[in-house]
């Protein structure tokens, strides 16, 4: 986790693509499409995956997505659990050989939210296209030229910038509806039966407006979620295991609140400059600074994007996001068999409701507030470096202990 010297582009915040994981699926494939790329008259491949993406490859399919990319080449894959010296959790070598003769060779790193960096570039030659990476700079920055979070966005992306993101929107739309629709078992082997159809179609005939929006919300991110955990498109946001969490609230909010689809994207905007300085400053990577760093960012994320949704001043959208990620501080990163589904889908639904009830909290106490959202991020950082390494995406801790095939329910 080097210090930031900029941000880069909101749109790295939301990638499209297919999960289960922005880490062990979206980082890799674009890694050895990348070297595969570059070495065009390579004959045989050979990836050597270590930490978390060797501990849990499996379960992810980091196997099977370098396989499909080096696809029709053939390509070896060895997990090497056992090296302790990498200086990053999801790192791999990759060499490349023709008849025999090594061409090529390069380490590289899945960094989280599906970004990526070789060993020897800087930044893998990334674009900075903020030169603020404190949310108090970009604060001081909207409040000297009158603009909000989303405008302070607009000014320094692309022209391309508002186009991407309605594409992320209809994506994320398409994800929610897709996933309401599905039935039967998610694949990995633990026949966890898909939830969000029934969820979605459980209303009660005394069913209060509080419990139903809770139903809903919650059928929103289960969708989105079991789509990801079945290798469905989605977008990260800012991984794709905690894809489902800014979806699930703004399709309600579009659905319930009648918010167009330009209001919409002016959330998604702020939502990713929130997660962009959580980028800079600590991680979004479950394998780094654990669970706290994926749904803690989105949660954090679906916060910002409400408050900027309910027209917020941006001293409480700030409070909205700090609240978000400081009640997920050390949350653990124990996946079940290393796959994307328990806890991970259950997770994306609460934190949902979270990001709802920081931003109804922050709304009525942020005159009152002590702690800013750059000092929460920092907190986040040293939590996730203190953190066991058994609790960083490795399945070796927590609830990944649990064997659901044995008696008393694992214990």
């Amino acid at each position: 986790m080097e210090k930031a010297v900029g941000m880069e582009s909101v749109c790295e915040i939301y990638k499209i693509g297919r999960g289960p994981s922005s880490s062990h699926t979206m980082g890799p494939e674009r890694i050895c499409k990348k070297f595969k790329d570059k070495n065009g008259g390579a004959d045989q491949f050979y990836v050597k995956l270590y930490g978390s993406l060797a501990k849990t490859g499996k379960g992810h399919g980091t196997d099977d997505v370098i396989k499909k990319t080096f696809y029709p080449i053939p390509v070896s894959i060895d997990f090497d659990c056992s090296s302790m010296n990498i200086k990053h959790p999801n790192t791999m070598d990759i060499f490349a050989y023709k008849k025999g003769k090594l061409l090529d060779k390069a380490r590289a790193y899945s960094v989280g939210g599906g970004n990526i960096s070789f060993e020897g570039e800087s930044h893998n030659n990334s674009t900075v296209v903020y030169k603020q990476v404190h949310f108090a700079d970009i604060a001081k920055y909207c409040k000297r030229n009158d603009i909000r979070v989303y405008q302070y966005a607009d000014k320094f992306e692309n022209d391309l910038f508002t186009d991407y993101m309605k594409i992320v929107w209809q994506t994320m739309k398409e994800s929610v509806e897709t996933g309401l629709k599905a039935d039967g078992i998610l694949p990995g082997g633990l026949d966890i039966k898909r939830k969000a159809k029934q969820l979605y179609n459980s209303q009660h005939i005394d069913e209060s407006a509080e419990t139903r929006q809770n139903r809903l919300v919650c059928s929103y991110a289960f969708a989105v979620s079991e789509e990801n955990a079945a290798g469905g498109k989605i977008v990260t946001a800012p991984t794709c295991g905690s894809a489902g969490v800014v979806p699930s609230v703004l399709y309600y909010m579009q659905k319930t609140k009648n918010f167009c689809d330009e209001e919409i994207i002016k959330a998604l905007k702020t939502a990713g400059v929130f997660g962009n300085v959580i980028k800079a400053n600590a991680s979004i990577s479950g394998a780094e600074c654990g669970c706290q760093a994926e749904i803690g960012s989105a949660c954090a994320m679906a916060a910002a994007a409400l408050g900027e949704l309910f027209n917020l001043d941006i001293d409480k959208i700030e409070y909205a996001a700090e609240i978000a990620i400081e009640h997920h501080l050390g949350l653990t990163c124990d996946p079940i068999c290393g796959l994307v589904q328990i806890p991970c889908i259950e997770r994306n639904a609460v934190a949902a409701m979270r990001a709802i009830n920081a931003v109804n909290l922050a709304s009525f106490l942020w005159d009152s507030r002590k702690i800013s959202f750059d000092r929460v991020v920092q907190a986040m950082k040293e939590t996730g470096v203190d953190l066991s390494e058994r609790y960083r995406e490795t399945s070796e801790g927590g609830l990944a202990k649990i064997d659901l095939g044995g008696d008393n329910f694992g214990f």
